[in-house]
């Protein structure tokens, strides 16, 4: 009988762990994502991209002079997006607030107008790879954060669409994409030079949740269910709470509307348009708390 015990409980263990090695993901860049289908393509054309973005780094009159890929192609979204097939779900309406609320706070965050711009601001969105500030003021790196700990002497200030920032934010996206938090920590500089991955970087913010803060999928989507405490902060549904999670503590809750943050909501409504859908309720942030207050 002692025997017969030891055989079970090592015949559970065994099962135990195979079940919790089932439930581990596999890396994205290991999944068969090729084929995924994505809504993107609904919505958007190469035609219509160029359009959209007609000063993105590496293409149009810029290429010729920096002699650089286009970086921001829409081949490369359309690809890094089948990685995620959440990402613009439900119905149509749905689908495009939540594209245009995505690319309107990567236009921004990549924006080289500025209001006499030619073609107007609205056509200098992804015009920057890497942050512009000088990195050495700021290398992001937050050593409270002990199980992303930054590699000495390198930076993680924002690179690709999303301008991904922090070492945190590098360490779990590494986790996410190669199965490991050390690749984007020791070579940060990756997001610089492979599109498809620096648009998925992106692509993974924006889907995914970090306590106490939701994701912006989940925002604009509407699975976002606001708790007591967060409507009485002011945070509700809609494109503004996009704007919160992604800066929240610089942008949101002064009471008024700062400049770099009105080119947001214009980005947004801009968007909507294009993609002939109304922008909904609630696009600002201007009298909402950052998220954890």
């Amino acid at each position: 009988m002692k025997y017969l015990f030891l055989i079970l409980i090592v015949s559970l263990s065994i099962r135990g762990n195979s079940q919790s090695i089932n439930l581990i993901k596999e890396p994205l860049k290991f999944s068969n994502h090729k084929q995924m289908k994505t809504p993107l393509t609904h919505f958007l054309t190469e035609s219509k991209w160029n359009e959209l973005f007609p000063n993105r780094y590496g293409h149009g009159a810029r290429s010729l002079k920096t002699n650089v890929i286009d970086f921001y192609s829409f081949k490369s979204f359309v690809e890094a997006s089948k990685y995620f097939p959440d990402f613009l779900s439900g119905n149509a309406v749905t689908q495009k607030r939540e594209l245009a609320a995505f690319l309107a706070n990567v236009s921004q965050e990549t924006s080289g107008g500025w209001a006499e711009a030619p073609g107007g601001y609205f056509k200098w969105g992804l015009y920057f790879v890497e942050e512009m500030e000088d990195s050495t003021k700021n290398m992001y790196a937050d050593y409270t954060k002990l199980k992303y700990m930054p590699i000495p002497g390198k930076s993680y200030f924002g690179r690709g669409p999303k301008q991904l920032s922090w070492n945190y934010n590098y360490g779990q996206f590494s986790e996410a994409w190669y199965g490991t938090k050390d690749t984007l920590l020791i070579h940060p500089e990756f997001l610089a030079k492979d599109p498809v991955l620096s648009f998925a970087s992106a692509i993974w913010f924006w889907m995914t949740s970090q306590f106490p803060k939701p994701s912006c999928h989940d925002i604009m989507s509407g699975n976002w269910k606001p708790t007591a405490n967060d409507r009485l902060k002011g945070r509700v549904p809609g494109f503004g709470a996009t704007v919160n999670v992604i800066n929240g503590g610089v942008e949101c809750g002064t009471g008024h509307e700062l400049e770099k943050t009105s080119y947001r909501y214009k980005y947004y409504q801009y968007f909507c348009k294009y993609f002939n859908v109304s922008p909904g309720e609630n696009i600002d942030c201007n009298n909402q708390k950052p998220f954890g207050q």
